[in-house]
């Protein structure tokens, strides 16, 4: 046994007739890595702010080291060694490496003048004891997401922290960046630093944690060391349900025409020479790791980019994709992997979102759109993929991370579109409505919509995907079969000579 670090006992917390909490009790260890999972509503996120100090808890008890509380305010916590490190950063884009990580240290002495060559020193103290070099000088908003991971777990560090809650922090990196925080964690462990790793990327925390914890519904339902548990028993724990792994062969047609054929694709910088076919009912996967020109050639798929050669087919025919519109009139959809940025109007109403693409097909013979048009389309496709809300009139900013996923789909849905390119359609939700999509994405194809997957996510590929095409430096270099290809030879394909 170690030495515990932070115990919660018995800890309640109720929202307006909703139990986010209900009786947890855990412990965390000094140098202990534990991992929390759970679906999107399954409590994770109010007990981080219940140890960070935000919320107060209705019942319970809080013990960090000998110290025993009710309840913890924001700069108690921090006192006690408590950082927490959420998905944007809560970093100052327009300072200094060096300034970010003393900025707290500034603020709390409360000085008139301020020791610059001191900051400089603990902040390059602070990026050794990570073990990574980061010029001082740098502007933060010039760095890579990595690299502003890695300045915000430095500011922690000077400010003493004992326990480090690091919330979804894989979310936006490659495999190799997720490798090398892997490496900084336990570099941390090793200082006796407690980490508190919250994602929806189970093999992600299969792989860094000593403990595994599952928070559904607002309870504990699983507390066990990390090597004794795989991946389908903790998604068991997290949904209540065993998650099928059925899979729908697929077989091309020789006699067939393709529903899309591209043809010697190239854009500058970016991709060459790119060459596929895409089967009507064929989900097709292409993967790749950050720079291998994935991204960009969906978005010159849908339009988004202009290619400098190449050409494109649909049903036989060739076409010009010029715009956004050209794709949309072909019937190609897109989904894209920011959804936040790119895929919704965030403040707008979720019967906003579902229809802007089908705006035209809503206008009465009085050349204005018909609201209840608008209304029963919206009402139907929110039916149709089980988006949870209240109303339609909320925005579309106060759902889940999943919901907000089957909003961007629903808007594409009703679109009815031939071809549908997904790219990480899955990144930042929980294991239910990963499934969900999944599903989905089977049933779509087997509708005669080709669907074009776009994923590093080697598990998702292999449960979606019939055929996997793999880019490297812009270029298509391997086909595999889903039936000929297990998830360990797939990665070492895609990491390798990385």
């Amino acid at each position: 046994m170690g030495e515990e670090l932070l115990q919660i006992e018995h800890v309640s917390k109720r929202f307006s007739g909703v139990q986010a909490l209900s009786d947890v009790s855990f412990k965390i260890e000094r140098g202990e890595i534990l991992g929390l999972v759970g679906e999107n509503g399954s409590g994770k996120s109010t007990m981080i702010k219940i140890i960070s100090g935000v919320y107060e808890p209705d019942k319970g008890d809080i013990y960090i080291g000998k110290h025993h509380y009710k309840r913890l305010i924001p700069i108690t916590s921090i006192r006690e060694g408590i950082q927490v490190i959420y998905q944007d950063f809560l970093l100052f884009p327009n300072l200094s490496v060096a300034e970010n990580i003393g900025i707290n240290r500034v603020i709390a002495q409360r000085k008139n003048i301020i020791d610059w060559q001191e900051i400089r020193k603990r902040a390059e103290e602070a990026l050794f004891r990570v073990g990574v070099h980061i010029p001082l000088d740098t502007i933060v908003e010039d760095l890579s997401t990595a690299d502003r991971q890695i300045v915000a777990i430095a500011r922690a560090l000077l400010e003493e922290a004992r326990l480090i809650i690091m919330d979804e922090p894989t979310t936006a990196l490659t495999w190799r960046e997720v490798q090398q925080l892997f490496h900084i964690i336990n570099g941390l462990k090793k200082q006796h630093i407690s980490i508190l790793f919250v994602s929806h990327k189970l093999n992600e925390v299969k792989e860094v944690s000593d403990r595994i914890m599952v928070f559904r519904d607002g309870k504990k339902v699983l507390d066990q060391e990390a090597k004794d548990l795989d991946v389908k028993t903790i998604e068991y724990y997290m949904t209540g349900r065993s998650i099928s792994e059925d899979f729908r062969p697929f077989r091309i047609q020789a006699e067939n025409i393709p529903l899309l054929e591209v043809k010697n694709l190239s854009l500058n910088h970016y991709f060459i020479n790119i060459s596929f076919k895409l089967w009507h009912e064929e989900v097709l996967g292409i993967t790749g790791l950050l720079g291998s020109g994935r991204t960009e050639l969906a978005r010159s798929l849908f339009g988004e980019l202009q290619t400098d050669s190449g050409e494109i087919f649909i049903d036989g025919k060739k076409v010009s994709i010029q715009n956004i519109q050209d794709a949309i009139a072909l019937g190609i959809g897109y989904v894209p992997e920011d959804r936040v940025n790119e895929g919704l109007f965030l403040s707008q109403p979720i019967i906003n979102n579902i229809a802007v693409c089908t705006l035209d097909d809503l206008i009465n013979r009085f050349g204005v759109i018909d609201f209840k048009k608008k209304r029963d389309l919206s009402q139907e496709w929110a039916e149709r993929l089980e988006i949870k809300a209240a109303s339609l009139t909320d925005p579309v900013n106060s759902l889940s991370g999943g919901n907000q996923q089957r909003v961007v789909l629903a808007k594409w849905l009703a679109k009815h579109p031939k071809i549908l390119i997904l790219n990480g359609p899955t990144v930042g939700v929980d294991i239910g409505s990963k499934v969900y999509i999944h599903e989905l994405i089977s049933s779509l194809a087997q509708k005669g919509i080709g669907v074009i997957l776009i994923s590093d996510d080697i598990p998702e590929l292999l449960a979606t995907c019939h055929r996997i095409l793999l880019m490297k430096q812009g270029k298509i270099v391997k086909e595999f079969l889903r039936e000929e290809v297990n998830e360990q030879e797939l990665h070492q394909h895609l990491v390798g000579g990385e």
